[in-house]
């Protein structure tokens, strides 16, 4: 029986389904915008781990269009910053592996139709250097609570890490409240096409409570 997380990624890819071709492109231009006004250090000697959008997700593009889909991933090489792309591994889920994206013609389609980079294989730790982390989100709530796929992949390579969490979604996909689980790992921002970077309320624990 699909449990109340499956109704919530069946819808989220639904809506996505249905948007027209020129929102999807939009969407993806302004989310390359934001990266110049990001509320976070991006300059030389900064590692930023990111990935590349596929299928309906914020900043991807129909075939055919005049936007390039790796467009946030270079207005970020043009802030000077090391950028990581992950790389799926064998079997499994497990931690990602990440290697360093250098331009589109670093990249090949490989597992699941997913654009990785050909390059060096850096290794599951390597997302440690990273201060700040673009985490593809299919709705995000305002507590940080993201909702992903299921595979839980992200969260496997996050938990414990000091860097700033950022779920790219859009607009519509910022709610009031979602469900989650212990192992999921919250983030404390959002970035969409028309609002940009947001921070999120870190959720309620029971150690927050009073008597």
């Amino acid at each position: 029986m699909p449990t109340h997380k499956d109704q919530r990624r069946q819808e989220a890819a639904s809506r996505r389904a249905a948007m027209h071709a020129s929102d999807r492109e939009r969407a993806a231009l302004d989310l390359a915008e934001w990266i110049h006004t990001c509320p976070f250090r991006l300059e030389y000697h900064v590692t930023v781990a990111a990935y590349v959008p596929v299928g309906t997700e914020p900043g991807s593009v129909p075939a055919g269009s005049g936007v390039a889909p790796t467009a946030m991933l270079d207005a970020l090489l043009d802030r000077g910053v090391t950028v990581l792309l992950p790389v799926v591994p064998e079997g499994d889920p497990a931690p990602l592996d990440w290697a360093r994206y250098t331009g589109p013609r670093s990249l090949e389609t490989r597992r699941w139709g997913l654009l990785e980079p050909t390059g060096t294989r850096l290794g599951t730790a390597a997302i440690r250097a990273a201060s700040v982390i673009f985490i593809p989100a299919l709705a995000v709530d305002r507590t940080g609570i993201r909702l992903g796929r299921g595979a839980g992949y992200y969260d496997r390579s996050i938990a414990g890490l000091s860097a700033e969490l950022v779920a790219v979604v859009y607009d519509d996909e910022l709610v009031d409240s979602l469900p989650s689980d212990a192992h999921d790992v919250p983030v404390g921002w959002v970035l969409t096409p028309g609002g940009g970077f947001r921070e999120l309320a870190a959720p309620r624990t029971d150690d927050d409570s009073t008597d």
